[in-house]
């Protein structure tokens, strides 16, 4: 039952092209968002499409792929685990941002 806590799985369109980072150990980063969508219907009867925004952050490997294979709207299919951090803006405003960290990458579509 441990391999279950903390799993994410997304199949979703992929926002923006991938912003890739070398950093100065040779390891690769890759940073994108991933929208999911989630369809029903009101209750007047019309068609509802909610549009989620997910952060993905990806490492080593999986990052070389994603640099090479995924651009702005690839459909993907994501496994990884949810991270929160906080941060402070440019103003000393404190702010929270949660991120799946990306361990597998399936590409979908054409």
């Amino acid at each position: 039952m441990s391999t279950l806590r903390n799993t994410v799985q997304l199949i979703g369109h992929v926002g923006n092209d991938p912003e890739i980072v070398n950093l100065e150990s040779g390891k690769k980063l890759a940073k994108f968002s991933v929208a999911t969508n989630e369809s029903y219907k009101n209750a007047k009867g019309e068609k509802i499409t909610d549009t989620q925004w997910h952060n993905i952050v990806a490492w080593g490997k999986t990052a070389e792929l994603i640099e090479n294979y995924v651009p702005k709207g690839k459909e993907v299919g994501i496994e990884g685990k949810l991270t929160s951090r906080s941060y402070e803006d440019k103003d000393g405003v404190k702010r929270y941002i949660t991120e799946v960290i990306c361990n597998e990458i399936l590409l979908l579509g054409k």
